[in-house]
């Protein structure tokens, strides 16, 4: 249950003074349902007004506050010319200007004859100094009501600056002292106000300099919900550590076997990352383990090493893959392994049907299917594992965490569960790793199998597009194929459909019969031939609209063009890239941008010709775009923080993650006075379903 202290801010925003319905549903949407969604919605900018008792040229552009002396109104009798009315500031002439200007309402508001205190933008027409809509208007004793230093809001369409700031100073009177639950060392070393006065000041600042990350205010805030989300994580990782794991045998031939059947020797860091896992699957835990790898690094390999230590123990394995095109994919990658080692593999997805289907779910529950690969049609309620122990899920943060619980729980309580191991293509920054999966270990294989060879990186100007085109059949003549990935239209899957069909067209008439096409809106069986057809080669250059579908290994691709590459984020491209020259030719990727170029785009790029660490491209691309938008997919599964910002409060992160620790092992029920403030807090930002995880329940 919620604490009795929060309620007043788990209000709803319409309890607040001038929110009607249709209103509060424009504030849900900007900021949240509750009056603490619009505390925790923070000032991105200020208006800063300067006293300006006589008016200067240096003032031009600049937001002033002025006295002035109302003289002669000039009424409007079209609406194509404003409503103006002509003021004195000491011996200088000053226009003010309303466009649809009320005649009844501004005579009343600046009566002629009378002093009123204003304030606006002083701007210059026909050499002449006018302020269009002043924002204030006050008589000279009310000129405390204009803040010199303004909150500026982030905006919605059907929410003005105004009616936002009314709701949020309401907000801030229903705000309540909680009990501090930061450790005081941190708080007097930092030097940080107490909650409560951090909100007030985070929503009142004197200077731009308040606003920044940096800015002890925000940091305070930022800690309180880097906190939160590592109580949270540490209270579910111990609770995972207390269930009671599964055993496996030590060793066994199967694992010998299939290592032996593999093609290649494994690396240096792909034998470290199989003894961690080995470490897990043979201790009394449940292993939830991240295995983190850049394209191509092998992690496929520790996978079916990792599946093949359960197998010998007797239990099943599952590989989930987040589509068709990927599992299929795993599927015919450990088929042939799979096979040699005298074990049995099979594929469901959500298109196997009928008989087949019903056969295939009655061999698995028997024991008969050794490891099953599909997509999530693996954790729906008729597929029964006869003695599921090992869990691996192929690229999860396309899968939320509730899917990892659910095929977790397809084992069998009395044998010890499943053990989870998740793999990731996608570099993760240790920060992010730390916060979105901060309740696992975390294995990395940060080199990449021997005679890879470095992909040659390129930028080039959309001008060049038809020479790139033309050049192209040098690279067929050889039995090479070529990935062509068009423009992402974030808002609109017409128009990427349609710059996709249209480059296939162009394409098409360069190398009739040569070219195939993917794009998100095609039906399944059709996407599933146009890659198979690419992958036998029937098709040398493959048009595709979505990064996803290109996750298909393809030992002959040996050159990536990204089409509009200033659109696509780091990792995006990164990934994408890591599709060629996996085969042992030499790979190369065209990155084709649309100019000018803004700063974040052109530093994207030039990472991008500069390196081939992931981790390093993973950085930075934190760097450049926030934590919000990393991955580029706004259902990544990754936590969104509202006050926290990881590219600047990394270092607040790992102090939570220390403390949070730190203070469980003191304190493992929460249950002293510092214990129920962090109770509070996880209620606060709504971690509460963590709170389930404790020992006493």
């Amino acid at each position: 249950m919620r604490p009795e202290v929060l309620f007043p801010l788990f209000r709803p925003v319409n309890t607040l003074k001038g929110i009607g319905p249709r209103l509060a549903t424009f504030i849900e949407k900007l900021a949240g349902p509750h009056v603490v969604d619009l505390l925790f919605h923070l000032p991105t900018g200020t208006i800063h007004r300067e006293d300006a008792p006589e008016l200067h040229s240096g003032l031009i552009t600049r937001q002033i506050v002025t006295p002035v002396t109302v003289l002669k109104h000039f009424p409007s009798k079209s609406r194509r010319i404003p409503y103006r009315i002509s003021c004195e500031v000491g011996v200088q002439s000053l226009s003010l200007v309303y466009f649809n200007g009320r005649e009844d309402y501004l005579k009343r508001t600046l009566p002629e004859g009378e002093d009123r205190i204003i304030s606006g933008k002083l701007e210059e027409f026909s050499g002449k100094y006018q302020i269009t809509h002043p924002d204030h208007v006050v008589r000279p004793n009310e000129v405390d009501q204009i803040k010199r230093y303004e909150p500026v809001y982030p905006l919605t369409a059907g929410v003005t600056g105004k009616v936002l700031q009314k709701a949020i100073a309401q907000s801030l009177e229903v705000k309540t002292d909680l009990t501090e639950w930061i450790n005081k060392d941190l708080i007097a070393r930092e030097n940080w106000p107490t909650w409560s006065s951090a909100l007030t000041l985070a929503h009142s600042p004197q200077s731009d300099k308040e606003i920044e990350p940096e800015f002890s205010v925000r940091q305070r805030l930022a800690y309180d919900e880097l906190l939160a989300n590592q109580v949270a994580l540490e209270l579910v990782r111990r609770s995972m550590r207390r269930r009671r794991g599964r055993k496996f045998d030590k060793s066994g031939a199967l694992v010998d076997r299939i290592e032996n059947a593999l093609p290649y020797k494994l690396t240096h860091a792909q034998q470290n990352a199989i003894a961690e896992i080995y470490g897990d699957m043979e201790s009394d835990g449940r292993m939830l383990r991240l295995l983190q790898g850049d394209v191509g690094s092998g992690k496929t390999a520790v996978a079916l090493m990792s599946l093949a230590k359960a197998i010998q123990s007797g239990a099943q394995g599952a590989l989930m893959a987040p589509t068709e095109i990927l599992a299929r994919q795993h599927y015919e990658g450990l088929k042939g392994f799979v096979e040699t080692a005298g074990l049995r593999i099979e594929l469901l997805t959500g298109r196997l049907k009928g008989k087949k289907r019903e056969a295939l779910l009655q061999d698995l529950a028997a024991g008969d299917i050794h490891i099953l690969v599909g997509t999530h049609a693996l954790f729906q309620d008729d597929v029964i594992y006869h003695d599921l122990g090992i869990a691996v899920i192929d690229e999860q943060h396309r899968f939320g965490v509730h899917q990892r619980l659910a095929l977790s729980a397809k084992g069998r309580p009395d044998k010890g569960g499943v053990d989870v191991l998740v793999m990731t293509a996608t570099p993760i920054p240790r920060t992010l790793a730390l916060t979105a999966y901060g309740d696992m270990d975390v294995s990395i294989i940060a080199e990449k199998p021997p005679g890879r060879k470095p992909i040659v990186t390129r930028a080039i100007d959309a001008e060049r597009l038809d020479d790139i085109a033309n050049s192209l059949s040098r690279k067929l003549q050889d039995g090479e194929r070529i990935y062509w990935v068009c423009p992402l239209v974030e808002e609109s899957e017409v128009m990427d459909l349609a710059a996709a069909e249209e480059r296939f067209e162009y394409l098409n008439r360069l190398y009739p019969g040569q070219v195939g096409l993917v794009h998100g809106k095609m039906k399944g069986d059709d996407k599933d031939a146009a890659m198979m057809a690419f992958k036998n080669g029937e098709t040398k250059i493959l048009v595709a609209t979505t990064v996803i579908e290109v996750g298909v290994d393809v030992p002959e691709a040996t050159v990536m063009i990204i089409e509009h590459a200033e659109r696509f984020g780091l990792a995006q491209l990164h990934q994408l890239r890591g599709r060629v020259g996996r085969g042992g030719l030499e790979g190369s990727c065209l990155l084709i941008y649309l100019g000018p170029l803004g700063e974040t785009q052109k530093s994207r790029l030039k990472i991008m010709r500069e390196t081939e660490d992931g981790f390093r491209i993973a950085e930075e691309d934190l760097r450049l775009r926030g934590s919000g938008e990393f991955l580029g997919t706004r259902q990544s599964g990754l936590p969104t923080f509202r006050l926290a910002d990881l590219a600047h409060h990394s270092k607040l992160l790992h102090i939570a993650r220390d403390d949070a620790k730190h203070f469980l092992d003191q304190d493992p029920d929460l249950q002293t006075d510092r214990g129920a403030a962090i109770r509070t807090l996880l209620y606060l930002f709504e971690r509460d379903s963590a709170i389930r995880y404790l020992q006493s329940g």
